[in-house]
């Protein structure tokens, strides 16, 4: 038995849910169309979809491992920040093909983008770290402690 599988408590995990560096600009470079966007129909793709699954088949075996153990998974969703190095549309994409996929995989998304971003769906100010293009900060922590506690933890 391993000390995972050891667990009392319901485990909270973000492993894999980086999607600002799955969608790291030049990695996507050569599916960019002319206009250099990368197109709708392929973000909705398939062969999106399996190189999304392939960046991160670490922490999906990770969750797989998990549910195998029947432990209680729960994984708040990062802040929605999306730096220069990455494409916007491809942050967006990513992040619900990895949220499907662990999803499937019985974790349970706790998802604050409703309270916490904008109509294009970034994370409002007053939700972020100044001079920091990826973190949220206090306040975005307290949002997520006060949903984890709201569900039992």
């Amino acid at each position: 038995m391993t000390a995972l599988a050891e667990l009392t408590v319901p485990l909270v995990c973000t492993f894999g849910l980086s999607a600002h560096t799955v969608a790291t600009r030049q990695n996507w470079d050569i599916h960019r169309d002319r206009s250099g966007t990368v197109p709708d129909r392929f973000l909705r793709g398939h062969l999106f979809a399996d190189l999304v699954r392939v960046t991160v088949k670490g922490a999906l075996a990770f969750y797989e491992h998990t549910a195998a153990l029947g432990l209680r998974v729960l994984a708040p969703l990062p802040p929605q920040r999306v730096p220069g190095m990455s494409d916007p549309r491809v942050f967006f994409a990513a992040q619900d093909v990895i949220g499907a996929e662990i999803t499937a995989r019985g974790v349970e998304i706790v998802d604050l983008r409703a309270r916490v971003t904008d109509t294009e769906g970034r994370q409002h100010p007053a939700f972020c770290l100044p001079d920091d293009s990826v973190h949220g900060n206090l306040a975005f922590g307290r949002l997520v402690v006060a949903e984890l506690l709201d569900r039992g933890l």
